[in-house]
């Protein structure tokens, strides 16, 4: 059992958490008033989010806290190499087969006790987290948990569309980098022409989705313009994700935004939200001091990789428990989450993208206790 202050402050950070996923729930409600079966969905999961908050808070007064968002990477496997892309530099994306991969009944057995603790938000990654239908049918089976899939869209065809349109809790979130030269540059030649005809085909048929962008300090202007926001507002994308560059190169290390550029993505962010009230925007890590700290490890999420793995986050790739032979409630107490959340470390200044991989030789460090 904790002490009192550290009680207290995990029962403070639970209610900043509620009141989080609350708010991305209001305006979920309001992005999709338009279209009545989504906003259906939405007026019923907010019904069951608002259940799990209490399930959440109820746990965290008896000393146990558990996070409203968890990232599962269900598969290495990716058909495409894009540049700088971190899963591939930290080896967690292959072309090849995967290997002792989690089956999609034990990603089930994980969603359903996601469900029991009050996690809300379950974001699929990879690789390319298409590629393992029979995961993501699972999760569709799971209406009281939002799933975003961040993909590529390359394996959309006619018997996913006919899923999403039924499974209103599986969102996709297309990957895009910016206009046609720098989405094409990092993911591939005609990738960003695909990518907004599949934006089209999902508008024309009413499909809610998302875009997740990656922040660097070459594209933060280009990607927060009001053309580019036009260009993804305008094909009926309610979802912008924006996720700062982590390098995991040395000699990439300038493209991670710093102060500067953070500030002025926050800014170009509050501005569109206070007059594009149908729109929901996210970014990651986003301000986190004003959070206390970087929310990985347990305090507002962490990362499940495609082998069972309970890590901190995507970009620090430790752990010393498998969610295969274990529960997800053993894994949010792991010796490692412990001492992340208990020892300061997820606290303070830090240059890059994220705060666990330029602190990465103290997380490792903390395996060999």
């Amino acid at each position: 059992m904790p002490d009192n202050k550290l009680n207290q402050e995990n029962i403070d950070l639970q209610k900043h958490i509620a009141d989080g996923a609350g708010k991305i729930i209001q305006d979920a409600v309001k992005a999709t008033l338009r279209d009545p079966k989504q906003s259906a969905f939405f007026a019923r999961f907010a019904v069951a989010s608002a259940k799990a908050a209490r399930t959440r808070m109820a746990l965290e007064e008896k000393g146990e806290h558990v996070p409203a968002f968890l990232i599962a990477s269900i598969t290495s496997r990716c058909n495409l190499h894009c540049a700088g892309c971190y899963a591939r530099g930290l080896e967690s994306a292959t072309d090849d087969a995967p290997v002792d991969q989690l089956t999609g009944e034990q990603w089930k057995k994980i969603f359903e006790e996601a469900r029991e603790l009050g996690v809300s938000f379950i974001m699929l990654a990879g690789g390319e987290p298409m590629i393992r239908r029979d995961v993501i049918d699972a999760a569709g089976d799971i209406p009281e948990i939002l799933f975003p899939i961040f993909t590529n869209g390359t394996f959309f065809n006619d018997e996913y569309r006919a899923l999403f349109d039924r499974c209103r809790n599986l969102v996709p979130v297309l990957s895009i980098e910016g206009g046609m030269q720098v989405t094409d540059a990092r993911r591939g030649q005609g990738m960003y022409g695909r990518l907004l005809r599949l934006m089209d085909d999902f508008h024309e048929k009413r499909q809610l989705f998302g875009a997740s962008v990656t922040v660097t300090t070459r594209n933060y202007k280009e990607v927060t313009s009001p053309e580019f926001m036009d260009t993804l507002i305008s094909r009926g994308c309610r979802l912008i994700i924006y996720v700062e560059y982590v390098p995991t190169r040395a000699e990439e290390t300038f493209l991670a935004p710093g102060e500067a550029e953070r500030v002025y993505l926050a800014e170009r962010i509050d501005a569109v939200r206070s007059r594009q009230q149908d729109v929901i925007l996210l970014s990651f890590p986003g301000d986190e001091l004003a959070m206390g700290g970087c929310m990985a490890g347990g305090r507002e999420f962490f990362h499940i990789n495609s082998h069972g793995g309970a890590e901190p986050c995507p970009f620090s790739p430790y752990s010393d428990i498998n969610v295969a032979v274990s529960s997800l409630r053993e894994a949010l107490n792991s010796p490692l989450f412990r001492a992340l959340r208990e020892n300061g470390l997820l606290e303070g200044e830090h240059s890059g993208g994220c705060v666990l991989f330029e602190k990465r030789d103290q997380v490792a460090a903390l395996l060999q206790r």
